[in-house]
């Protein structure tokens, strides 16, 4: 416990430091939601008559969440592994899942800080969310999407030993995941095998999950149930590669 506490703020101090990281991790899914905010403001999705905003939000909100996930504990273990830190803790008392556990705690908390934000200006009267009586679903469903989208992030740091291959394979899973799981335009609006393609990502279910939450009117529990089991099995799926493969040094 004295090896996870004091790894997890010597993490969090090295986080507030860095004061490129900390903005464009809050700002990024912003920029996003300004952008579509100004482009959609107004404007209804054809297939449901909703307003647009009830899909981008959630939909942003998630894809910001599960890219911080994955960019941060990949970028962190990949430098960690360059500089020969990760070797010299692991010649301490220090173990694995001490390491691990405290950057899950800092990424929760990155998460939750950027999930209140993103609603908080969503919710000003220019953009119009409104959020429906089962928001605080949404909680559970971001807590699993860190959970699994972490996994994945320890997978790409651990194989990517330099900060442009972390970029390049990090980059290459979300962005098309991005799109494909209805983070920035609806599912409704894509071909059939499209949708049947995004269900198998795990970050279709991140975003329905927290869009039927947080946006949702009939059959919300069921919604959030499917997501959060699926994002379960993924954390577990993915959990259990990242341990397999992880290694303490380029050499190991």
């Amino acid at each position: 416990m004295s090896a996870y506490a004091a790894l997890s703020q010597a993490g969090y101090r090295a986080y507030v430091r860095d004061k490129a990281t900390l903005f464009f991790t809050f700002a990024f899914p912003l920029l996003f939601l300004v952008v579509f905010g100004l482009i959609f403001h107004g404007k209804n999705v054809e297939q449901s008559g909703q307003p647009y905003i009830n899909y981008i939000a959630p939909g942003v909100l998630a894809w910001g969440i599960a890219n911080a996930a994955v960019f941060g504990i990949g970028f962190v273990l990949m430098q960690w592994r360059r500089d020969d830190l990760l070797r010299l803790i692991r010649m301490t008392p220090v173990r694995l899942p001490a390491v691990l556990a405290s950057r899950y705690v800092l990424a929760l908390g990155i998460g939750l800080v950027q999930a209140v934000l993103f609603v908080g200006v969503a919710l000003l009267p220019w953009f119009g969310l409104r959020l429906a009586s089962g928001w605080p679903l949404a909680l559970p469903v971001l807590f699993l999407g860190i959970t699994a989208f972490l996994a994945i992030g320890v997978i790409v740091g651990t194989y990517a030993q330099t900060p442009e291959a972390v970029a390049a394979i990090a980059n290459c899973l979300m962005i098309p995941m991005a799109f494909l799981s209805g983070s920035f335009f609806p599912l409704d609006a894509m071909p059939d095998w499209m949708q049947t393609l995004a269900r198998a990502l795990p970050l279709y279910y991140l975003v329905d999950g927290t869009s039927a939450a947080l946006t949702g009117s009939d059959g919300v529990s069921a919604d959030v149930a499917v997501a959060c089991g699926v994002l379960a099995g993924c954390a577990v799926v993915f959990g259990a590669i990242a341990l397999r493969t992880f290694r303490w040094s380029d050499q190991s």
